[in-house]
């Protein structure tokens, strides 16, 4: 069964399935300057199966990067894509240095937010098609969280140029800085802005800045980081090749492991994502998509399951305006 639930990526005007599926995980074990930034236990023959499996649910909408698997994840979705390109809508995103045959991605320059990213960009470009196996992006993202406005700027000029030749359809940054984004998305083609949001977390102020600019919010984490499907409980541990285990910088993971404070606040609001006969899972992203029309969710996957579970929320659609009340209350946010 598929599910017809759409959303508009910003100025763009590009049409896309409500939940997008996040492309992270299947790129599986790589190094981050050095540190694990990948995901353990994962197999290509099922993430080829579990892109199939949503894309036969509905999800038109697929998010990767060049870093993800040091650019497997990308040949992945050629795979899965071949033949089909024109029927899907894909985001990647660029700004390092990425090493195929080490697994391994690193800053252009010493520091993040000095990174000279526009001088490199045709090229990153370049190899994200050639590993995609396409002649065009739908959307491009800036990739560097840090990068100085001063320097975004410089990589803005060459997007919109790189727009203009058609190897580009759209373009945005993945980063939670509302100065940032205020200052990159003043030209036309600038369509997105991916943030870190979840029922739990997330910079209510850069969704607002996304409403009042026509920007569509693409949402990373949405079920923090497998933490709001309830899988996890306070000694759950996760292998040394898995983000998670280093993941200092989510609120919801501390010494390799989920944070009581998370699990409680997940424990108090579970009979209002749960109502309706949703799972966990399922009214996480119902929470995002009720919190504004311009948010598009883009959770994780390994497995077809994971899939399953994901795409069946767009049948159910958004919480209802009583329940992201009930929320709020719960939460201590109202």
């Amino acid at each position: 069964m598929t599910t017809k639930f759409t959303r508009t990526l910003g100025r763009s005007g590009i049409e896309v399935s409500a939940i997008g599926l996040g492309c992270w995980a299947v790129g599986g074990p790589w190094t981050f300057n050095g540190s694990p930034a990948g995901w353990s236990g994962v197999d290509d023959a099922e993430s080829l199966r579990a892109i199939d499996r949503a894309f036969e649910l509905g999800a038109t909408f697929f998010d990767t990067a060049a870093n993800y698997g040091a650019g497997h994840s990308e040949r992945l979705l050629a795979q899965a894509f071949k033949g089909r390109r024109d029927k899907v809508v894909i985001a990647t995103k660029f700004g390092y240095h990425v090493d195929e045959a080490a697994k391994a991605v690193i800053f252009y320059d010493e520091k993040e937010d000095e990174s000279n990213v526009a001088s490199r960009l045709r090229t990153d470009l370049e190899a994200s098609l050639k590993r995609l196996d396409t002649d065009y992006i739908d959307v491009y993202q800036l990739h560097v969280w840090g990068l100085t406005i001063e320097r975004a700027l410089e990589v803005r000029e060459v997007l919109e140029d790189l727009v203009r030749l058609g190897k580009i359809r759209a373009y945005g940054w993945s980063t939670d800085r509302t100065d940032a984004v205020k200052a990159f998305s003043t030209s036309p083609n600038c369509s997105v802005v991916q943030q870190q949001l979840s029922v739990l977390d997330g910079n209510m102020e850069l969704l607002a800045l996304c409403e009042e600019l026509n920007l569509a919010s693409i949402n990373r984490g949405p079920l923090g980081m497998g933490l709001l499907t309830g899988k996890f409980v306070q000694d759950t541990t996760f292998a040394n090749d898995d983000v998670r285990h280093h993941a200092e910088w989510h609120p919801g993971f501390k010494d390799g492991k989920p944070t009581r404070d998370w699990l409680g606040k997940l424990a108090s609001i579970r009979e209002v994502l749960t109502s309706g006969g949703r799972t966990l899972s399922q009214g996480a992203l119902a929470w995002i998509w009720a919190l504004s029309p311009r948010t598009v969710p883009i959770p994780g996957f390994k497995t077809v399951a994971h899939v399953e579970e994901n795409c069946k929320a767009m049948e159910f659609g958004p919480l209802i305006p009583d329940q992201m009340i009930e929320i709020d209350r719960i939460l201590g946010r109202s």
